[in-house]
């Protein structure tokens, strides 16, 4: 599967805890929910809070972990030095605390939280860096790798001034600024990352091969035009770069979704396993998103309610793509570090059979259940529909959580 060695594989024990702190801030982001109404602003802090809790402690923190073995994957070499990650991780687990400590209780806390954060991806992008001039690769996911790292500093550049100035300690203007933080971050990170690592574990689980990359190779330069676009304009105050950086985002989507239609197309493997449906929903959520973000835009930003909608099945999107890989991932990991020298000595398990799969069944569907139900409260503002699809993602979480912690004790 994983295309690594025993030379360049970091310690198993150096991964786990980034995948138990993430799956722990899902289950909390997923519990918060219900002390939420449908009527939020996203301006409010206590919102501002949430989506940190969700983005940096449950997204982030996943992505560190999974990066961690990626990288060597992806790069094939080893990290500049892997023992950076043991101090990553404190660094971003108690930083995304101050950050939801701050956002909730005091602004005082955000910049304290904020430098703790900004030190945890500082380093783990300056390994990154020092990793990709270890290889001659220069393929597109290692290019997307690259890009991506750039505008995950600018993002939380722009995201601990905005901290600096909640907390007192300046006084930049915080909307001009908060676009740029957002679109430096989910699009120019977390979206360029996705775009590049899906060449990799999208047709390394679906068995698929022979696909033309052209679409995402033109969705990855869109992607950056966009957040640029954005980037620009908000600390111009540019309307027009806003509006066609929003527009370039919208399209490199579009085209990384036909990029998904061509890998489906190829794929060997059909098991309808649960990795397999989060993916059909996750990227059906994707494909919602980016329709409602089209509607949001045509109707000159008047639809509030569609925007939140949009954003809540981006989240979705993140969600099933995060939690159906931890099925894949995870068991692999365990399998590789713990069974991997008993190859040919004595029976191991098969992959399959190290995940949960009543669990997960009932992750999946209730995490299914709860996004749609979430989705229609805010499209209709609708305040039962909104807790009673918060109830079913907080029992999705805990499956998840009870499903990954059976992965990671998993002995036969």
């Amino acid at each position: 599967m994983f295309n690594i060695s025993k030379e360049f594989a970091p310690p198993f024990k150096l991964i786990a805890p980034f995948f138990i702190a993430g799956v722990i801030f899902y289950l909390l982001s997923m519990a918060a929910i219900l002390f939420y109404s449908v009527d939020f602003d996203f301006h409010e802090l206590s919102v501002a809070g949430w989506v940190h809790l969700f983005l940096v402690g449950y997204v982030m923190m996943i992505i560190f972990g999974a990066m961690a073995q990626l990288i060597p994957v992806v790069l094939e070499t080893g990290h500049f030095s892997i023992d950076w990650y043991y101090l990553i991780f404190p660094l971003l687990l108690l930083g995304t605390l101050g950050l939801i400590a701050g956002f909730w209780l005091d602004p005082i806390l955000l910049s304290f939280g904020g430098i703790l954060v900004l030190a945890a991806m500082v380093i783990f992008a300056v390994d990154v860096f020092l990793t990709i001039k270890k290889t001659t690769l220069n393929s597109l996911t290692v290019r997307a790798v690259k890009v991506s790292n750039i505008f995950l500093l600018l993002g939380i550049l722009s995201g601990f001034l905005m901290a600096l100035t909640l907390s007192g300690f300046m006084g930049i203007d915080i909307d001009s600024v908060l676009k740029a933080h957002v679109f430096a971050v989910v699009g120019g990170y977390v979206l360029i990352t996705i775009y590049g690592i899906s060449l990799v574990l999208l047709p390394m689980f679906g068995l698929a091969h022979g696909f033309d990359e052209k679409p995402l190779e033109q969705a990855f330069k869109l992607m950056i035009l966009g957040v640029l676009l954005v980037i620009v304009g908000s600390f111009l105050q540019i309307d027009i770069f806003n509006a066609v950086g929003y527009i370039a985002a919208l399209i490199s989507v579009a085209l990384y979704l036909y990029q998904i239609y061509l890998i489906y197309k190829t794929r060997v493997r059909k098991e309808l396993d649960v990795w397999y449906k989060s993916m059909l929903f996750g990227y059906s959520s994707l494909a919602l998103s980016l329709i409602l973000g089209f509607v949001y835009i045509l109707s000159g930003a008047a639809l509030e309610n569609v925007l939140y909608g949009a954003v809540w099945f981006l989240f979705v999107f993140f969600i099933f793509l995060i939690n159906g890989h931890l099925y894949k991932i995870i068991p692999f990991l365990v399998w590789f570090h713990r069974f991997s020298p008993l190859v040919g000595k004595e029976r191991v398990p098969m992959l399959h059979e190290m995940y949960p799969k009543k669990q997960a069944d009932f992750e999946f569907f209730f995490s299914a259940a709860g996004s749609i139900l979430i989705g229609i409260a805010l499209l209709a503002q609708n305040s039962e529909l909104f807790k009673a699809g918060g109830s079913f993602m907080l029992v999705s979480a805990i499956f998840l959580a009870l499903s990954v912690k059976w992965m990671l004790s998993y002995r036969r």
